[in-house]
C-alpha cells in the first residue's frame, strides 16, 4: 500500500499508460452496450413467446449466458428464443472469456506492475543520507569499492539505467536506484548537493555526458570517472571531471613494476604522508633462504617488514620466518630508505638480456610494455590480432596458448611473464601452461575479479594484481585522505590517536602486534613523524600512531582500542 501513491501517479503521468487507460475504458463502454442490447432483445423475445420478467432478469440471463454459466432456470421456447441464446453464449466467449481479460492485462493490469516497479526503483534518498558516494554504473569496480564503503560504514547508491537492473541488485543486497542518467532530476533524488563523491563507471562519452551534466548541478562535488581511451582524458576534465583515472594503464603498471630484475626489486604499492609502502618479490635476491632474522634487512636498511605474501596468503613476520623464491617482502620506510634497499639486493645479479614476454597487446599489456621500455627492459607481447600486433616491432602474432607461437617469443629463456588478458579463464589457463613449461619463470598475472586471486595463485603465479581491488583501493583512499590507505589485497594504513589504555607503555610492551596482529610503522607528534619507531619509543597522550595490518587484524584493533576512548 506504501506504493499506492506513486502508482497512481505513475499511471496518470506516461503518455502510454493514460493511452492503454482510454483503450480499455473504450471497450468496457462497448462491452457494457452490448449487454444493454442483449436485455433489451431478451424482454422481446420473451414477451414473443408470452413470457413478462424484470430488468434485472434480462441483465441476469444476458449475464449467465454470455459468461457460459448458463443455470437453466430461464430458457426460450421458441427456435428464434434459442438462435438468440446461441447468439449471446458465442458472444460472450469472444467478448468475456477472451477479450476482457487480454484488454484487462494488457492495458491496466501490466501497466499496474510497470507501475509499481518504477515506484520500487525510482525512489528517492531518504531526507537524511548524506556523504555518500554516489556510483553511476555498476561493475567488478563498483562491487570492490561498495565493499570497502560498507566495512567502514560509508553510505553509497547505485545508480542504472534500467529498472530491472535495479530491482535484481535490491535483490542481491545492494543499494540501487534506477534512472536517465544524463537527467538532472535524477541526481537531484540523488540528493547530490550532499554527496560526497560521484563516480562515473559508464563509456567515455556516457561518462562524459554525466560530468556534463553533474558540473551543472553543482560546481564543488567531486566527479571521479574511469577513461577507456587516452583521447577521452582531455574531454573528460573540459565536461567538469575533478579525477580521471585510466584504470587498465594504471593495472599494467602495477605488474610492470614487480618485475624481477637488476635495479627493480621492489614496487611502490602506495604512500602514507612521509611513509613508502613498497612490495619487494625474494625471487632471485640474496635473501632467499634466509630468515628474516639472519638477512639483517633492518639494520641494513632502516625498513621495517610489516608482512609477507606467500603466494595470495598474507602472514605477519616473525624472526624465524624464513624467505622462499616465491616470497612477497611489504617493507615500510622513508624515500631514502628504500633507495637504500634497492642498493642491498638489487646489484646482486646482472639484469637478463632475454626479453620478458607480455601475453596479451591490450590495454593493460601496452600499458605494461610502456614502463619496462622506461626502464630498458627487453620485452615481446604475443597477441592474436592482426591489427593489434601490426602496430609494434615487439610484437608476436598468434595465440600464447600455441606452444610454438610461445616457443618463437623465447618462452624458454624468459626471465617473467605477463599474464594480461581481460578473461580471468585464459588467465588461469596460460598459469597453469607457462608453469608447466617453466618451473623457474616468474608469473606474474592480471585478474579481473577478486575472488580469482587465490586460484590464479594456485595455478602457479607468483604475483597476482585484481583490477577490481587496485581501482577499489584508489577510489576509497580519495574519501579518506589521510587516515585509512588501502596498500594492496587486504592490507591497510589508518592513523589513530593513542588510546588510554597505551599512554606511558613502549611499543614493545604496549602488545599491539600480540593482540591485533597490526604493526605500528610511525608515531607523530606535532610536526614531527617518526618512521619505525624504536620498540622502546614511549606512547604518549599526545601521539598519534600510523598503524597497518591486514582487514581482521585492522578490525582487531578498532575493536581493543575503540576510537571513542582515545584522546580528543
Amino acid at each position: 500500500m506504501k506504493f499506492l501513491p506513486s502508482q497512481l501517479m505513475y499511471l496518470l503521468q506516461d503518455r502510454r499508460a493514460r493511452r492503454n487507460i482510454r483503450l480499455l475504458s473504450r471497450f468496457i463502454l462497448v462491452l457494457l452496450g452490448i449487454i444493454t442490447l442483449y436485455s433489451i432483445l431478451f424482454h422481446l423475445f420473451m414477451l414473443m413467446e408470452g413470457q413478462s420478467h424484470s430488468w434485472a432478469t434480462g441483465v441476469y440471463w444476458t449475464l449467465t449466458v454470455m459468461s457460459t454459466l448458463g443455470f437453466g432456470d430461464i430458457t426460450f421456447q421458441s427456435d428464434i428464443g434459442r438462435i438468440f441464446s446461441i447468439v449471446v453464449l458465442l458472444s460472450g466467449i469472444v467478448f468475456l472469456l477472451v477479450m476482457l481479460p487480454f484488454t484487462f492485462i494488457q492495458f491496466f493490469y501490466a501497466p499496474w506492475l510497470e507501475a509499481e516497479t518504477q515506484s520500487r526503483a525510482r525512489q528517492k534518498l531518504p531526507d537524511d543520507v548524506e556523504n555518500h558516494v554516489i556510483i553511476v554504473g555498476f561493475d567488478p569496480v563498483a562491487t570492490s569499492l561498495i565493499t570497502r564503503l560498507v566495512k567502514y560504514e560509508k553510505e553509497y547508491v547505485l545508480l542504472v539505467p534500467e529498472v530491472q537492473e535495479a530491482i535484481n541488485l535490491r535483490d542481491q543486497g545492494y543499494k540501487a536506484l534506477a534512472g536517465d542518467l544524463d537527467d538532472p532530476e535524477t541526481y537531484r533524488r540523488l540528493h547530490i548537493h550532499k554527496a560526497a563523491m560521484v563516480l562515473a563507471l559508464t563509456d567515455d562519452m556516457k561518462n562524459t555526458n554525466i560530468a556534463f551534466t553533474l558540473r551543472e548541478l553543482s560546481k564543488e562535488i567531486p566527479i571521479v570517472v574511469n577513461a577507456e581511451n587516452d583521447e577521452s582524458v582531455d574531454i573528460l576534465r573540459l565536461a567538469g571531471a575533478t579525477r580521471v583515472f585510466q584504470f587498465r594503464k594504471m593495472l599494467g603498471g602495477f605488474l610492470a613494476r614487480r618485475i624481477v630484475g637488476a635495479g627493480l626489486q621492489s614496487a611502490i604499492i602506495g604512500r602514507f604522508e612521509k611513509l613508502v609502502i613498497v612490495e619487494a618479490p625474494a625471487m632471485r635476491t640474496p635473501l632467499v633462504g634466509k630468515t628474516l632474522l639472519e638477512c639483517g634487512l633492518r639494520q641494513a636498511t632502516g625498513m621495517n617488514v610489516v608482512g609477507l605474501w606467500e603466494r595470495g596468503v598474507f602472514t605477519l613476520p616473525r624472526p624465524e620466518s624464513r624467505i622462499q623464491s616465491e616470497t612477497v617482502l611489504v617493507l615500510v620506510g622513508s624515500m631514502e630508505q628504500v633507495l637504500v634497499y634497492e642498493r642491498f639486493v638489487g646489484n646482486q645479479e646482472e639484469a637478463s638480456l632475454d626479453p620478458v614476454l607480455i601475453l596479451g597487446g591490450g590495454r593493460v599489456g601496452q600499458a605494461a610494455a610502456e614502463i619496462l621500455e622506461s626502464r630498458g627492459v627487453r620485452y615481446r607481447i604475443v597477441e592474436k590480432n592482426p591489427k593489434v600486433a601490426a602496430k609494434s616491432a615487439h610484437m608476436v602474432l598468434g595465440s600464447a596458448a600455441d606452444l610454438d607461437v610461445l616457443l618463437d617469443a623465447g618462452i624458454k629463456k624468459a626471465p617473467s611473464v605477463f599474464i594480461t588478458t581481460h578473461s580471468d579463464d585464459m588467465n588461469i589457463y596460460l598459469t597453469l601452461y607457462c608453469r608447466k613449461l617453466r618451473p623457474d619463470i616468474q608469473i606474474i598475472s592480471r585478474a579481473t575479479l577478486d575472488r580469482n586471486i587465490s586460484i590464479l595463485h594456485t595455478a602457479g603465479a607468483d604475483l597476482v594484481m585484481s583490477y577490481a581491488a587496485l581501482a577499489g583501493n584508489t577510489l576509497f583512499n580519495l574519501l579518506s585522505p589521510g587516515k585509512v590507505l588501502m596498500v594492496t589485497e587486504g592490507l591497510n594504513i589508518f592513523r589513530v590517536r593513542s588510546h588510554k589504555s597505551l599512554w606511558g607503555k613502549s611499543l614493545v610492551d604496549s602488545g599491539i602486534r600480540k593482540h591485533t596482529g597490526c604493526n605500528v610503522i610511525a608515531m607523530s607528534s606535532g610536526e614531527t613523524m617518526e618512521i619505525n619507531p624504536d620498540p622502546f619509543k614511549i606512547i604518549e597522550e599526545a601521539t598519534e600512531l600510523i598503524v597497518m595490518g591486514n582487514a581482521e587484524s585492522e578490525s582487531l584493533f578498532r575493536r581493543r582500542y575503540p576510537e571513542k576512548d582515545a584522546r580528543v
